[in-house]
């Protein structure tokens, strides 16, 4: 049993984040991502900056396709530049794990906009935004590795937008109508052919929408899936099959706002026990198959409350390990 983080913080001082990161969780630590700093540090920016062989530009309906890169994909380029530089003084010995983010295809697909609206209405714009994005996770994963080169690397594929696209509710570009839904086969190979590209790296896909498609993740080949245990609707015979297939859960246990008074660990614990006891599984399986987490990013929370909840989260995840059990009542 271990804890890490979900990927965003608040500030701007990436050195200041990682040295956080490493000191709360320094069993799995993550590189952060800083959207405080601007159009280009948030997921999206910062992963459509980086397709390998596409550029973008920043417009007020958002990151848009276009054919040369200019100013606002470069200061991109440049945040994720000094943040994968930021991690040789803390990385480069560390020979555990190690997790870093990127947007998946379909959050991208939804999201990238072309001169006709969302790319995920265009079937051209999406096969070239899924072909470019497997290149990059390969280019990502490689310069990672340069500088932390004795981590065991984990990808993290942040699809929020999965559940809208499955069910067409990704609005068009005149927000009168939505774009087709796409046929869940289509979405698993899509999902499946990026996280292919990362190859021997397991893949986690986070999507914190109540509707998480489960199955899908798991037959896209994802290793584990990351989910806001209070939000999603989990059915507990899907969990129980993917659990026995081998996949891993990783859960959002604690808010991605401060609640004002901390909750004390037995109340962070006692979900995960109730959810493990409901599944029937043997406690001692709890340690191998679940990753605690925050509910989501913490960009939005205060600096005190991110100490708080890290904290708080590789707290419970040792209790769980002591005591995996559901406590008498």
């Amino acid at each position: 049993m271990t804890a890490t983080g979900i990927g965003s913080l608040p500030g701007e001082d990436i050195d200041a984040a990682l040295g956080l990161v490493f000191t709360e969780l320094p069993e799995f630590p993550h590189l952060p991502e800083l959207p405080a700093r601007g159009p280009g540090a948030d997921m999206v920016g910062r992963t459509a900056a980086a397709l390998a062989d596409l550029h973008v530009d920043l417009q007020p309906s958002g990151w848009r396709l276009v054919a040369r890169p200019g100013v606002d994909e470069r200061r991109a380029v440049e945040f994720l530049t000094r943040d994968l530089d930021a991690l040789v003084p803390v990385a480069a010995t560390h020979d555990g794990p190690l997790k870093v983010q990127l947007a998946g295809p379909w959050t991208l697909a939804a999201t990238l906009q072309t001169t006709r609206g969302a790319a995920l209405a265009d079937p051209g714009a999406t096969r070239d935004v899924v072909a470019s994005l497997a290149e990059t996770v390969r280019l990502h994963l490689a310069e990672v590795t340069r500088r932390a080169p004795h981590a065991r690397l984990t990808l993290q594929l942040d699809e929020p937008a999965l559940p809208a696209v499955l069910a067409g509710a990704v609005p068009t570009e005149s927000g009168f109508g939505n774009i087709r839904a796409v046929e869940p086969s289509m979405a698993r190979d899509v999902l499946r052919a990026v996280v292919d590209a990362a190859g021997e790296v397991p893949v986690v896909v986070h999507c914190c929408a109540a509707d998480v498609p489960l199955a899908l993740i798991a037959e896209a080949g994802a290793a584990a899936i990351s989910v806001d245990l209070a939000t999603a609707r989990l059915d507990h015979d899907a969990v129980g099959t993917l659990v026995e297939a081998g996949t891993r859960f990783w859960l959002g246990v604690v808010p991605a706002l401060g609640p004002g008074v901390p909750p004390p660990v037995r109340e962070v614990v006692d979900p995960v026990r109730r959810l493990w006891h409901e599944l029937g599984f043997p406690p001692e399986q709890l340690a191998q198959t679940v990753v605690l987490t925050p509910a989501c990013g913490l960009a939005g929370a205060s600096e005190g409350w991110v100490r708080t909840a890290l904290r708080l989260i590789r707290q419970a995840a040792a209790v769980l390990v002591d005591a995996p059990e559901v406590a008498p009542r």
